[in-house]
């Protein structure tokens, strides 16, 4: 570089204010306190060796790779996830004018610091300190190919000449996808805060066989939902194995790229639920707050919290979130005798309180029942599982067996099904 070029770099990227926390990591910690060596007149060979070799350590390390320079890829990969006053701004739809003039001028900088890939800078280190010289090999792999709304934008970004225009492309994907944690991951867990599930369930709608009636009106009000219309919270009840769980999955990875997010929230931590609104209600994504295999006990009084959500709160509940869930039993609120005949505690508004037990799964908007397979439905799942994974065996055959195994193991279910078309491949494997 020209004299004076690295210091005026260093000098911009010091004067970041609105995407200034894209720089806050390692790796770009480790190029600038490079870039700062490099700038000394007599830079010192060490220190230019232990900079650059850790710089190449961090980078390499990194598993989700967006474009082929380590480097590049890090840099894109910050710029879509780190939170900042335009990306949250633009997720929440509030993106501030002076906000958006000053991203674009930090964008310019950025992309100097963006054309730094390997050989560029290699060049300046081994021109800087000759001794150097083809100790490092460049951080750059082959394209990986992968197809996702991170890499389609990461690829425009690589291309785009200048990235002063491209702040208006920044903020139409954090508006659809999320800033953060919420653009890079669809899937997660409450456990006393939100956390990201690294693996989620790859249940698909294709892969699903049987029950294509019971799961539509849910596929629509996932739609309705994620286009602004008015959506209703749902509850699936059905018999174990009868596919509620892997419903609500799939829809999660059919619309995922359309900005929707699953938060899974077990019953115990239904108290915490004013904590998870709060967090949900701040963002712009669509969550479907799931909880899986819901009921309570006659003791248990979780359920007023949920009941609160789905109405009758002071609260305004959030618009972006709405309740999908589960549950093995018809009544999720545990139903006695004595709160038909006032019971033991002689409670004199015994009606009272069944009712508002019973309550609960009316204030369900949607209601579906997924019920038991019939010999021909469970055959049908059978046999189109046993088709997707391409396994070879007689349909005559692969129908007797399936119902022996129905008879020996724990009666016709969608579970029941897969369980068998796993045995079935692993023993065919076994036998070639």
């Amino acid at each position: 570089m020209e004299n004076g070029a690295w210091e005026r770099l260093l000098l911009r990227a010091r004067g970041l204010a609105a995407l200034r926390g894209v720089l806050r990591s390692q790796a770009a910690r480790d190029l600038l306190s490079l870039l700062e060596i490099l700038d000394r007149r007599e830079p010192d060979p060490a220190s230019v060796a232990d900079v650059f070799g850790r710089l190449w350590e961090g980078l390499a390390l990194e598993p989700d790779r967006l474009l082929p320079d380590a480097w590049q890829s890090h840099l894109v990969g910050r710029l879509l996830d780190d939170e900042n006053p335009f990306s949250l701004g633009a997720e929440r739809g509030s993106l501030s004018p002076a906000v958006l003039k000053q991203s674009r001028r930090d964008l310019a900088t950025l992309r100097h610091l963006f054309d730094l890939d390997a050989p560029a800078l290699l060049s300046a280190v081994e021109e800087a300190v000759p001794g150097l010289s083809g100790l490092w090999a460049p951080w750059t792999d082959l394209d990986s190919g992968a197809e996702s709304p991170r890499h389609t934008i990461a690829r425009k970004l690589a291309m785009a000449e200048g990235w002063e225009g491209c702040a208006e492309l920044l903020a139409g994907y954090h508006a659809r996808h999320g800033a953060g944690v919420f653009g890079r991951e669809k899937a997660f867990r409450w456990q006393g805060g939100l956390m990201s599930v690294a693996h989620p369930d790859p249940a698909r709608l294709s892969g699903l066989v049987g029950y294509e009636r019971e799961r539509e009106p849910l596929i629509r009000n996932t739609e309705r939902f994620l286009s602004g219309l008015p959506a209703h919270h749902a509850l699936l009840y059905g018999l174990p194995g009868t596919g509620k769980s892997s419903t609500v999955k799939a829809i999660l990875n059919e619309y995922a790229e359309q900005g929707l997010r699953l938060v899974e929230i077990t019953k115990e931590d239904l108290r915490e639920l004013p904590r998870v609104l709060d967090v949900l209600r701040r963002r712009g994504p669509r969550f479907i707050l799931f909880v899986d295999d819901l009921s309570f006990e006659e003791h248990e009084v979780e359920y007023k919290a949920l009941k609160a959500l789905l109405e009758g709160s002071v609260a305004e509940p959030p618009e972006n979130v709405r309740v999908y869930a589960t549950s093995n039993r018809r009544n999720i609120v545990r139903e006695s005798f004595s709160d038909r005949e006032g019971g033991a505690d002689d409670d004199i508004h015994a009606r009272d309180t069944m009712q508002e037990k019973l309550s609960l799964v009316a204030r369900f908007g949607l209601r579906l029942t997924f019920p038991p397979p019939d010999r021909r439905l469970y055959l049908e799942i059978v046999a189109g599982l046993a088709r997707e994974r391409g396994l070879e065996i007689p349909a005559d055959e692969l129908a007797e067996r399936a119902a022996l195994w129905d008879q020996w193991h724990a009666g016709r279910s969608g579970r029941t099904a897969r369980q068998f078309v796993d045995d079935l491949e692993a023993e065919l494997a076994g036998s070639v």
